[in-house]
């Protein structure tokens, strides 16, 4: 099937509140494992992992770190006012949160039409005096304007006064445990307003023991954003508008990935769409001859064309950067990977179950074609638990 012609239809099934892990288990690598290797499914635990992968392996991390990025505010008619800040306007995130005076912010606004242009909400904390006003309303966003005194970091005033923004379908408010349960063990980038949450099953000791067994570790930081609980709404999956995400990827992780002689395994599909997102912005940079792209669009990498192997890309991305003296690249993508899309870096997905009508379940589509219908069936039927705090999957094709 063109993938013009798919429909969001075609990538759903039934979901029951009860099978969405509201909570994770105690110990974080006790969750189940799925296992899908050319075709076969099998299951065990997730600390069994090792087990289960490719000699020699590559595996690699999105290292992002979730903001407690939700901030209260209530006005003096006591209306309460909910500003989730998404990402920085105008400027970086680490600009925006080693600042000690102002910042701009993208943001989602809880009980907007009580937020008046002519406002200014007020929240004591971290020593300071924090004030929020309106500069601009947009179609998807509010541009809020931060000020406050006190010359303390903006990082600060969010560690103390914000919250770990959950995702909408838990259905329940922060709790003082998920401001460590949310976050990767090896979170180490801050900017992201939710978590990689392929990622959330590993402990520290198994980092350890993957790299004694012979695997590799990669890190690179995709800073997630809330655009990834976004189900789809049109009809046709290609008229969906996918989300832009920030991306930094280092010369030391490309150059692992370049001389790899293992199967790489992403962990995680913000990881994924990292690694594949790098390919085609080397092939963006030398089919332009503008080795300052900055960005991937929804359409590229379906309407660039390339020879190029996997290798090959990353070595004219490791000749950029020795040319340019730059240690890393950073772009945006927005590549959104769905049935009918050519597969050039990963062997392997470790990933979490995800939610009917999303462009992660239509990425699991295209890794593994019709079977995920298979593998999802297969999840449901032996209590599997869902989305963000579930269990997770090892897809192997």
């Amino acid at each position: 099937m063109n993938r013009t012609d798919l429909s969001s239809e075609d990538f759903t099934y039934d979901l029951a509140e009860e099978r969405i892990a509201k909570y994770p288990l105690k110990n974080r690598n006790q969750s189940k494992l799925l296992t899908y290797k050319a075709g076969k499914i099998g299951e065990d635990v997730f600390s069994n992992l090792n087990n289960h992968l490719p000699k020699g392996s590559v595996l690699v991390f999105n290292d992002t770190k979730v903001l407690a990025a939700r901030l209260y505010f209530q006005k003096e008619t006591g209306a309460k006012i909910e500003i989730f800040c998404l990402e920085p306007f105008e400027s970086t995130v680490e600009q925006a949160l080693t600042s000690t005076e102002n910042c701009r912010w993208q943001c989602m606004v809880g009980n907007l039409k009580r937020f008046k242009e002519k406002d200014i909400l007020q929240l004591e904390i971290a020593g300071a005096l924090l004030k929020a006003s309106i500069v601009k309303k947009r179609k998807t966003d509010v541009i809020i304007q931060f000020m406050w005194s006190g010359k303390v970091e903006f990082s600060r005033i969010l560690e103390e006064a914000g919250e770990i923004p959950l995702p909408p379908y838990l259905n329940r408010d922060t709790e003082l445990e998920d401001q460590e349960n949310y976050q990767t063990v090896y979170a180490k980038t801050e900017g992201a307003v939710a978590a990689p949450t392929a990622g959330l099953h590993f402990v520290a000791e198994q980092l350890d023991s993957l790299q004694k067994e012979g695997h590799h570790l990669a890190y690179l930081t995709l800073y997630v954003g809330a655009g990834t609980f976004r189900s789809v709404k049109t009809d046709k999956l290609v008229d969906h508008e996918m989300h832009q995400e920030r991306i930094v990827i280092s010369k030391k992780a490309i150059e692992l990935l370049s001389h790899r002689k293992g199967s790489i395994i992403s962990v995680g599909t913000t990881s994924l769409r990292s690694l594949e997102s790098m390919y085609w912005m080397a092939v963006k940079m030398h089919t332009n001859n503008n080795i300052y792209e900055k960005s991937i669009s929804q359409e590229d990498a379906y309407e660039l064309a390339s020879t190029w192997t996997w290798k090959e890309a990353c070595d004219y991305l490791l000749k950029v950067l020795n040319e340019t003296k730059r240690n890393e690249i950073d772009f945006h993508s927005g590549l959104f990977i769905m049935p009918g899309y050519e597969w050039k870096a990963i062997d392997g997905l470790i990933t979490n179950f995800h939610q009917p009508k999303s462009t992660l379940l239509a990425l699991v589509s295209s890794w593994i074609g019709e079977d995920w219908r298979k593998v999802y069936s297969y999840a449901l039927e032996n209590d599997f638990r869902f989305l963000s705090y579930g269990d997770s999957s090892l897809l192997l094709r």
